[in-house]
C-alpha cells in the first residue's frame, strides 16, 4: 500500500491504476542481488491496515521468522511524507532511527517513481530500502528463508502445488485484492460497476470451490489462502461500505464468512489483525472518498470468534508442520483492534 505521494485528497479523484514495484531485488539464499538470506541483518516494515503488508506479516508469523526478521510497525495513518513511526517513542523507529519509512527509500534511490509503499525490507547495517515487492516478499520467505524457518514451519508454497497455487492466486488478485481497490477508487460510474461485478463474480467463484474443500489449494494453508483472506477480514469493515462493495456482505456469504472465520482463529491469522488500525487507515487517510474523516463505529467483530465447523471438510491446517507459537513480546495486537 502506497504512502499519499500526491496527498490524501486524491484518493478517489484519479483513475486507479496499481504500481509495480520499483524495488524489486530479492532477498535469497544465495544472494544472487545483493541481498543474501541472513538472521538480524533486515527489517520489515509493515502497516497492520494495509492488505499486502498483513501477507508478509501473517507469512512472517507462520514460518517462525520473527527472530531473524525484526518487525517495525508504523501508523495507520500516514501523512503526504510517507508512513510514520509516530506509535514509537520519540515518532523514530527504535532500531532504523527514521522517522518516514521515504528516508529509507531515499537512501536507496532518490526520484524513485511509484511512492513509499509497505511492506518494505529496509538493510539495517545501511539502512536502505532492499524491496518493497509485495508479491515476491511471501514467495521468497517460504522458498528462500527456509533455514532461517522455525521447526515444524508449514509448506506455504510447495512445489507440487506451485502452477494451481499461482493460477488461484492470480485471479484473486485481478477481481478481489486489486478489484476492491479498483471499484473504492473509480471516478466513473461504468468504471466502477465493471469492477465492483468481477469482485462479486470472483468472490462466488471461490466460494463454490470451497464448498468443496477447507483450504484454496491441497489440505492445507498454502499462500493463496494467505493472499485471499487479507482481503476478507477487511471486507465487512471497509471494502463494503468505504469502496461500495456492496451486493452482500462477508458475513452473509456462508461459505467465504466461514472460511474466514476457520482462518482468523488459526494461529498466525487473526492474532496478527487489527481491525482498529485498518477502519482509521482507510476511512481517514483516503479524503477524497471520506471528506469527513469519521469512522464508523461498526461492524460488530464478535462473529469472528463463533464457530465455523470447517474442520468437517478436512484438511490440515499445517500440513505436516505445526502451530506457531505464542504471540512475540511485543508484537501483540491492542485490545482495541480484537473482537
Amino acid at each position: 500500500m502506497r504512502g499519499a505521494g500526491d496527498g490524501n485528497s486524491a484518493y478517489g479523484r484519479k483513475t486507479f491504476k496499481r504500481s509495480k514495484s520499483h524495488f524489486a531485488d530479492r532477498i535469497t539464499a544465495d544472494g544472487r542481488d545483493g541481498w543474501p538470506v541472513a538472521a538480524a541483518r533486515y527489517r520489515l516494515v509493515v502497516s497492520r491496515a494495509c492488505p499486502w503488508a498483513s501477507r508478509a506479516v501473517i507469512s512472517r508469523r507462520l514460518l517462525g521468522l520473527e527472530a531473524a526478521l525484526s518487525l517495525a510497525i508504523a501508523d495507520p495513518v500516514q501523512d503526504d511524507r510517507s508512513w510514520r513511526f509516530t506509535l514509537d517513542p520519540d515518532g523514530r523507529d527504535p532500531v532504523l532511527g527514521i522517522r518516514f519509512l521515504s528516508e529509507a527509500y531515499d537512501r536507496r534511490e532518490t526520484g524513485y517513481p511509484g511512492g513509499v509503499s509497505v511492506p518494505a525490507i529496509v538493510d539495517v547495517p545501511t539502512g536502505r530500502l532492499v524491496t518493497n515487492d509485495y508479491q515476491q516478499i511471501t514467495l521468497d520467505f517460504a522458498g528462500e528463508w527456509t533455514a532461517l524457518h522455525r521447526e515444524g514451519a508449514p509448506d506455504l508454497y510447495p512445489e507440487r502445488l506451485r502452477d494451481e497455487i499461482d493460477e488461484v492466486m492470480a485471479g484473486v488478485y485481478e477481481d478481489v485484492n486489486n478489484g476492491v481497490y479498483r471499484a473504492g477508487f473509480a471516478t466513473a460510474q461504468a468504471e466502477y460497476e465493471a469492477a465492483c461485478a468481477g469482485v462479486f463474480r470472483r468472490l462466488e467463484t471461490l466460494g463454490e470451490r470451497l464448498s468443496r474443500q477447507r483450504y484454496l489449494v491441497g489440505d492445507s494453508i498454502t499462500e493463496a489462502d494467505i493472499r485471499l483472506f487479507t482481503t476478507l477480514v477487511r471486507f465487512d469493515a471497509v471494502y463494503h461500505g468505504h469502496f461500495k462493495c456492496n451486493r452482500w456482505k462477508l458475513a452473509e456469504h456462508p461459505v467465504l464468512w466461514a472460511y474466514a472465520r476457520d482462518l482468523f482463529q488459526t494461529p498466525g491469522f487473526g492474532d496478527t489483525v487489527d481491525f482498529d488500525h485498518i477502519k482509521r487507515h482507510y476511512y481517514e487517510v483516503h479524503t477524497g472518498i471520506n471528506p469527513t474523516g469519521i469512522v464508523p463505529l461498526g461492524p460488530d467483530l464478535s462473529g469472528w470468534l463463533t464457530a465455523h465447523h470447517r474442520e468437517q471438510l478436512g484438511g490440515r491446517p499445517f500440513g505436516d508442520g505445526t502451530p506457531p507459537g505464542p504471540v512475540r513480546a511485543g508484537e501483540e495486537v491492542p485490545a482495541a483492534g480484537r473482537p
